[in-house]
C-alpha cells in the first residue's frame, strides 16, 4: 500500500462514515503504513482501527453499536463507584505494540486498581460479523479480560497465560452479576436503566449486610 493508496482510502473512509456501519478490510499493509493512517486519522471518533500481521480493518461503527457500548460502559462504572473499586477509563484510545504487530481501538476498555500502559478490560459491541479477530490482538496486548456484547449478551474471555478462556461471569469482578448489568443494558431508556440498576445494586448490598 503505497501513500497515494493511503489518502485514497482516507477519502473512501469520509464517504463511508455516512453510512449506520461499515467495514474495510485489506492485506499487505506495513506497520509504518498503520501508524500513517493513525496520524491521518487522528483522534476521529467515526472509526475503529485495527492491525494484525499486516492486515488492517477500519470499521465505521452505527448509532446502535454507539448506543449498546455507552449503555454497558455507564452501568459498569456505576457498579464501579457503588463498590469502590479504582478504575480509570480509557474509552477508544489506540493501543498498538510493533514488536508483537498487533494494534487496536476497543469499543470501551479500563485500567483497574491502578493505571498500566494496557488495560486490564476491554468491552467490543458486536452488531456484525467477520474482520480480524480481536481476541488474537488483545491476546499480543496483554489485555486480562475481554467481554463481548451480541445480541443482548455478554461473552467473557480470560486471558491464561498466552490463550483466551470463555468463563461465565468475570474474573475481575467476581461479585457482578453480568446477568443483571445485561438486563438493564438492554433498556430502552438509559436514565430508567441507570436509577434501576443503582438501586438493584443497592438492595443486594442491604442483603449482603444483613
Amino acid at each position: 500500500m503505497t501513500s497515494i493508496l493511503i489518502e485514497d482510502l482516507t477519502s473512501e473512509l469520509a464517504i463511508q462514515a455516512e453510512d449506520p456501519e461499515e467495514r474495510f478490510i485489506t492485506d499487505g499493509v506495513t506497520w509504518e503504513e498503520y501508524e500513517n493512517l493513525l496520524e491521518k486519522l487522528g483522534d476521529s471518533l467515526a472509526y475503529r482501527v485495527t492491525y494484525l500481521d499486516g492486515t488492517l480493518e477500519i470499521m465505521s461503527p452505527s448509532r446502535r453499536h454507539e448506543f449498546d457500548k455507552k449503555n454497558i460502559s455507564r452501568l459498569l462504572e456505576i457498579y464501579l463507584e457503588e463498590k469502590r473499586i479504582p478504575f480509570w477509563g480509557l474509552g477508544s484510545t489506540t493501543f498498538r505494540q510493533e514488536q508483537k504487530r498487533g494494534g487496536t481501538e476497543p469499543d470501551e476498555c479500563y485500567c483497574i486498581g491502578t493505571e498500566k500502559e494496557f488495560p486490564d478490560l476491554a468491552i467490543e459491541v458486536v452488531v456484525s460479523s467477520g474482520g480480524i479477530n480481536k481476541l488474537a490482538v488483545y491476546q499480543r496486548l496483554g489485555v486480562k479480560e475481554v467481554w463481548f456484547w451480541r445480541n443482548n449478551k455478554i461473552d467473557v474471555y480470560h486471558l491464561r497465560e498466552e490463550n483466551y478462556e470463555q468463563i461465565a461471569k468475570s474474573e475481575l469482578f467476581p461479585e457482578l452479576d453480568l446477568n443483571l448489568l445485561v438486563y438493564y443494558a438492554a433498556q430502552p431508556s438509559p436514565l430508567e436503566a441507570i436509577l434501576a440498576f443503582r438501586a438493584a445494586l443497592g438492595q443486594q448490598s442491604n442483603y449482603t449486610n444483613d
